[in-house]
C-alpha cells in the first residue's frame, strides 16, 4: 500500500504542480545529471548548476549535460575558507536568483549562507535511513553493520552533519549479498533520482514537511578515506561479519589483506554453505588456518573457523582477476574476429569512453588510469544499455580495464556469451554431420562442470553403429546434496533478487543460444538417443526452443487475485493472494526426447522462480549436459540450474528423497513412478507431477478422410520409433475400412526408409537403446504366442545398430497382453469395432488403467464430440494426432499420471498460493 500512495503522490504532484521553481543544482556525478534531467522534464527552471571542477581534461557529466542545454555552469575548487564564505563564491552563486538548492550528491561543503539564501532554502540527499549512518560512507556502513533494511533522506540541509529535518523517506530490503554497486545501482540510484525530482515537486506545491530529526539511534561513522580502517582483521570477525566487512567495501575503498605476504583487496564476497572446497592453501596474515584458492574463487575463514568465499583479487598495480586464477600463469589472450556490425558496436563504445575520460581513446587506454573512479563505472554501463543495447555488470569494467580487453568483453555478451565466471571443463571433441561437436561429460553443479565423488561411468552408446560415444560422470548421494545445496543458496540468495522480467530475458537469451546451436543440439540428438535428425531439428530442438520462448513471456505475467470476503466491521478486510515459486524442485525425464522433456519441465520450473537439480535419462544425457553449459553463456546464476547425469536407483532416487527438494516433476514408467510417489512421501511430502505409461486408444471410423486416417494414424504409431509417450497404442478400425486401412499401412511401412539418423532420406532410425529393442523383439513374440495376427516386422533389422522393423498386429483381442500393455515402439496394434459399437468402443478404449491420449477421425463433429466427452484420457485429438503445442497443456489421467506440461497449467505445477488477508 505504501508504494501505491508513494506512486499516487508522485504522479498527483507531477500534474498539479502550482509554481515553477528556479533551481541551482549543487552536485557532481551521474546521479544529479539525472535529477537535472527530471527537474526540467518537470517543467522547472534550472537556472545554475555549481559543480567540482574538471579532473585533468575530464568534465563532470552534470556539467556537461548542463552546457548542452545552455545553462551557467560553475566550477568551484571550493566555497569557503576557514570556515567562512569565499564572497566572489558567493557573489557567482547570488547572481542565479535560485528559490530552492537541490543539493543530489555533494562532496563538498557548502556554507550556511548559501543553503539558506533562497527563499525555500536548500534539500540534500542522502544514501541512509537518517538519523542512522550519517557522513560520507553511510552505504558502507550500512553493509558493514549488517543491516536488513536500507534506503535514503531527502532533508532540509543544514551545515554538512545531515542533521536537517527530514523531507522524504524511503526504504528497501538488503538482500545478504547486496554490496554498495548493487544496492546504489538497484534502489538508491533509480529511486533516488525520482525522489529527488518528488521532493522538488512537494516544495513547489507547499506541502513539502519539516519533520526533526530524533536522536535515538543516530549514528555518525567515519569516512574511509584511511586505509587503515579497511584492512580486515581476521582475529575479530567472525564468518558473517567479515562477509558484511567485504562487501561494505565493494567497490570503494576495498577490503584488504596480505595474501602470501602481498598486499591485496578482495571483492565479491559471499557466504559459503556448502563444503569447504579442496584446492591450492595460501597464506593470508592474521587468519588462523590457510585460505583456499579453488574452481570457484578463494575461500576465507573467519574467527569462528567459519567459510565465505570471495570472487575477485584486485592487486597493487590496479590489476583485477579472478580469484579462482591466483596463483596460475595467465592465459593468452584469445582474439575474436569481428563482423561490421561489431566493427560498429566497438566504434560506439569507443565514443562512450571518449566522452567520459575526455581523451583520445586507443587499444591500449586503461580506464581507470585514465582518471575515471566508481562513478564513471555507473556512467558507463548507463550509456552501454542506453546507446548499445549492451548490458554489463560493474565487475565486467573492473576486470577488463583495457579498452581492447573490454571490447572484447562487450562483443562477447552481445553475442550472448557472458563475460562472467569462465568454464573450465575438458570437452569431448567429435566430428558428426560436418560439425565439429564439443560438448562436456562432467556432473554441472553450482555453474561449474565437476568430476563426481565416486568413480562410476556412465556409457553413452551410439545406436546407429553400437559403438561408444564417450563416458559421463555418474552422480552420487553425495553428488546430489551438493547440487540440492547450490540450489537452496541461489534460490534463498541470487535468484531471489532477478525480478520476474529480468528471468524472461534469461529465458529468451537461453532460447537464442540454443536456436544459434540448433544444428549441433539436433546432431547430438540423433548421436545419443537415434531420432531422425530432420525430426530432431523440428521437434526435439525446434520445440524446446519454443517451450523457453513461451514460458520467458509468463514470468512477469505470474498474478494472484484480490477476493471479497466478509468485513470485520466497523473495520475492512482486504484479501488478496500471492503466487510463489516452491523453492528447489527435482526434475527426473526419459530418454525418448532428451533436450524437449528436459525444456518442457525445467522452463516452466523456472519461470516460475524456482531453482533446479534435473537427472536426464542415464542413456542419453549429452544434450541436456550442453543446455547445461549453454546457461552459463546465457547467464544464469551459479546454482539455478544443476544437472546430474546418474542412475535412477542411486541419483534418481537420491532426489526423491532428500529433504530440501520440494517439488519433483517426473516423466516415465508407471511402475518408476508408483516409487516415486512413495519417495516423496515419505521423505518429507513433496508435491510431485507424473507424466508416466500410457496405451492410447485411436478410433477411426468409416466416415472419415481415409487418406487422412492413415498418413495420421502411422505417424500416431511411428513417430520417433513408435518411442512417444502419447504414440496411439492401439488403434480401433471400423469393420468396413478395417482391410482397406490395414493395406494402406503396409504399402506406406514398404516406402520407409530405414537408415541412419543423420543421413536426411532416413524416416525410421534405431531404438534407443539394446534393452529395449530386445523388450520390443520379447513383446512382439509375446503377441503372436496370443495368437494375433503379425502382418508385417516384429523382428530385428539385419544390420548394425539398435533397428527394429515397423509393426502391424491385427486380430488384436481385448484380453491379450499387446492390447493392454505400452510397447513404446514402433508397433502397431489394431483391433475392429462395428459400425453400431459406438458406445461399446469407447468402453473398450477406457478400458485401460492408462488415460494419456486418444484420438478419433470421423467427419461426423457430433459424434467425435459425443466421444471426446466419454473418452478418459488427459488430451483428445480429433481427425488429428501428435499436435502438441507449448500452450497447450499436456498430462494424463488415470495410471497415465497427474500434472501438466506446457501450458499456463504448467506454472501452476511449480508455483504455490498464498492468501494474506489485511485489516484496516
Amino acid at each position: 500500500m505504501l508504494a501505491v500512495h508513494q506512486f499516487v503522490r508522485r504522479f498527483s504532484t507531477s500534474q498539479s504542480v502550482l509554481s515553477k521553481l528556479r533551481i541551482a543544482i549543487i552536485g557532481q556525478s551521474t546521479f544529479a545529471s539525472g535529477v537535472y534531467k527530471l527537474l526540467r522534464q518537470d517543467g522547472h527552471k534550472v537556472v545554475g548548476v555549481f559543480t567540482v571542477p574538471d579532473q585533468g581534461n575530464r568534465e563532470d557529466p552534470l556539467a556537461s549535460v548542463a552546457k548542452e542545454d545552455n545553462i551557467k555552469v560553475f566550477k568551484f575548487q571550493k566555497w569557503r575558507q576557514k570556515g567562512k564564505v569565499l564572497p566572489d563564491v558567493l557573489d557567482h552563486y547570488k547572481s542565479v536568483d535560485a528559490n530552492l538548492n537541490v543539493l543530489p550528491f555533494c562532496t563538498q561543503f557548502i556554507p550556511m549562507d548559501v543553503i539558506n539564501y533562497p527563499e525555500n532554502q536548500s534539500i540534500c540527499y542522502h544514501p541512509s535511513l537518517l538519523p542512522c549512518h550519517r557522513g560520507m560512507s553511510s552505504i558502507n556502513w550500512t553493509l558493514i553493520h549488517g543491516d536488513k533494511k536500507s534506503g535514503f533522506t531527502i532533508f532540509w540541509a543544514d551545515d554538512g552533519l545531515d542533521t536537517g529535518p527530514i523531507l522524504l523517506q524511503k526504504e528497501c530490503e538488503v538482500y545478504p549479498d547486496d554490496t554498495v554497486d548493487s544496492l546504489y545501482n538497484r534502489f538508491l540510484y533509480p529511486e533516488g533520482m525520482k525522489a529527488m525530482a518528488e521532493a522538488v515537486n512537494m516544495v513547489a506545491n507547499g506541502t513539502a514537511p519539516r519533520i526533526p530529526q530524533s536522536e535515538e539511534g543516530a549514528t555518525y561513522e567515519s569516512a574511509l578515506t584511511k586505509k587503515e580502517l579497511s584492512e580486515i582483521k581476521f582475529d575479530q570477525l567472525n564468518a558473517e561479519q567479515l562477509h558484511n566487512f567485504i562487501r561494505g567495501m565493494d567497490k570503494v575503498p576495498g577490503a584488504w589483506t596480505y595474501l602470501n605476504g602481498q598486499p591485496v583487496k578482495v571483492y565479491g564476497s559471499q557466504i559459503w554453505s556448502a563444503p569447504v572446497p579442496s584446492g591450492q592453501e595460501v597464506t593470508i596474515e592474521g587468519m588462523k588456518q590457510p585460505a583456499i584458492v579453488h574452481k570457484e574463487g578463494l575461500v576465507l575463514f573467519g574467527s569462528d573457523w567459519k567459510p565465505i568465499n570471495v570472487q575477485r583479487l584486485m592487486f597493487e598495480d590496479g590489476k583485477m582477476i579472478n580469484a579462482a586464477k591466483y596463483g596460475q600463469s595467465e592465459d593468452e589472450t584469445q582474439e575474436i574476429e569481428l563482423t561490421q556490425e561489431e566493427l560498429k558496436l566497438a566504434d560506439s563504445v569507443k565514443n562512450i569512453w571518449t566522452g567520459i575520460l575526455n581523451l583520445e581513446v586507443n587499444d591500449e587506454t586503461d580506464f581507470f588510469k585514465s582518471g575515471a573512479g566508481s562513478m564513471d563505472v555507473a556512467r558507463l554501463i548507463e550509456e552501454l544499455k542506453e546507446k548499445c543495447n549492451v548490458q554489463l555488470e560493474n565487475e565486467d569494467v573492473y576486470l577488463s580495464t583495457i579498452f581492447k580487453e573490454f571490447i572484447k568483453t562487450v562483443v562477447l555478451n552481445s553475442r550472448g556469451i557472458s563475460s562472467g565466471p569462465l568454464l573450465h571443463f575438458d570437452p569431448v571433441k567429435i566430428k558428426a554431420n560436418n560439425l565439429d561437436l564439443e560438448f562436456p561429460r562432467q556432473l554441472f553443479i553450482n555453474n561449474q562442470f565437476v568430476d563426481s565423488t565416486n568413480d562410476k561411468k556412465l556409457k553413452s552408446i551410439d545406436p546407429s553403429s553400437e559403438e561408444l560415444l564417450c563416458e559421463v560422470e555418474s552422480a552420487s548421494r553425495q553428488d546430489v546434496h551438493k547440487a540440492v545445496i547450490a540450489a537452496k543458496v541461489a534460490f534463498e540468495g541470487e535468484w531471489s533478487k532477478v525480478n520476474a522480467r529480468d528471468r524472461g530475458h534469461l529465458m529468451y537469451r537461453l532460447a537464442d543460444l540454443m536456436d544459434e546451436h540448433k544444428e549441433q543440439l539436433a546432431t547430438l540428438e540423433s548421436l545419443d538417443s537415434g531420432a531422425v535428425y530432420t525430426l530432431a531439428l523440428k521437434t526435439h530442438v525446434g520445440m524446446s526452443i519454443d517451450t523457453w520462448r513461451y514460458f520467458g513471456g509468463w514470468c512477469d505475467k505470474i498474478q494472484g487475485s484480490t477476493i471479497p470476503i466478509n468485513h470485520a466491521r466497523p473495520n475492512r478486510n482486504l484479501t488478496f493472494t500471492k503466487k510463489e515459486p516452491i523453492g528447489v524442485c527435482g526434475i527426473v525425464t526419459p530418454w525418448n526426447y532428451p533436450l524437449m522433456m528436459v525444456s518442457w519441465k525445467m522452463a516452466a520450473c523456472i519461470a516460475a522462480g524456482n531453482t533446479v537439480v534435473l537427472k536426464p535419462a542415464q542413456v542419453s544425457p549429452l544434450s541436456a549436459l550442453k543446455l547445461a553449459e549453454l546457461s552459463v553463456y546465457a547467464g544464469f546464476p551459479p546454482g539455478v540450474i544443476n544437472i546430474l547425469p546418474g542412475t535412477g536407483s542411486v541419483c534418481g532416487q537420491a532426489i526423491a528423497d532428500h529433504p530440501d527438494i520440494r517439488k519433483l516433476g517426473f516423466t516415465g514408467s508407471t511402475l518408476i513412478g508408483q516409487q516415486i510417489m512413495k519417495s516423496c512421501a515419505s521423505s518429507n511430502l513433496k508435491r510431485v507431477s507424473l507424466e508416466l505409461g500410457g496405451k492410447s486408444p485411436l478410433i477411426i471410423f468409416s466416415d472419415c478422410d481415409i487418406d487422412r486416417a492413415v498418413r495420421q494414424g502411422m505417424g500416431g504409431v511411428f513417430f520417433n520409433k513408435g518411442e512417444n509417450c502419447i504414440a496411439a497404442g492401439r488403434l480401433f478400425i471400423e469393420e468396413s475400412i478395417h482391410d482397406e486401412f490395414v493395406k494402406r499401412v503396409v504399402e506406406e511401412i514398404k516406402k520407409m526408409v530405414i537408415g541412419h539418423p543423420l543421413d536426411r532420406s532416413t524416416a525410421h532410425g534405431p531404438q534407443n537403446h539394446k534393452a529395449h529393442l530386445d523388450k520390443l523383439i520379447e513383446y512382439c513374440d509375446i503377441g503372436v504366442k496370443e495368437g494375433a495376427t503379425l502382418v508385417c516386422g516384429g523382428k530385428r533389422v539385419k544390420r548394425q545398430g539398435f533397428f527394429f522393423e515397423p509393426t502391424v498386429f491385427t486380430d488384436v483381442q481385448d484380453d491379450m497382453y499387446i492390447a493392454k500393455e505400452e510397447s513404446f515402439g514402433p508397433v502397431m496394434i489394431i483391433s475392429k469395432f462395428k459400425e453400431s459399437e459406438i458406445d461399446d468402443v469407447i468402453k473398450r478404449a477406457n478400458n485401460t488403467e492408462f488415460g494419456l491420449a486418444s484420438g478419433i477421425f470421423t467427419r461426423d463433429l457430433s459424434k467425435a464430440m459425443y466421444i471426446s466427452d466419454r473418452i478418459d484420457a488427459g488430451t483428445c485429438f480429433i481427425n488429428c494426432y501428435n499436435k502438441t503445442d507449448v500452450a497447450a497443456p499436456f498430462g494424463g489421467f488415470k495410471q497415465s499420471g497427474f500434472g501438466k506440461d506446457l501450458g499456463e497449467a504448467a506454472l501452476n505445477e511449480y508455483l504455490r498460493i498464498k492468501c494474506v488477508t489485511v485489516e484496516y
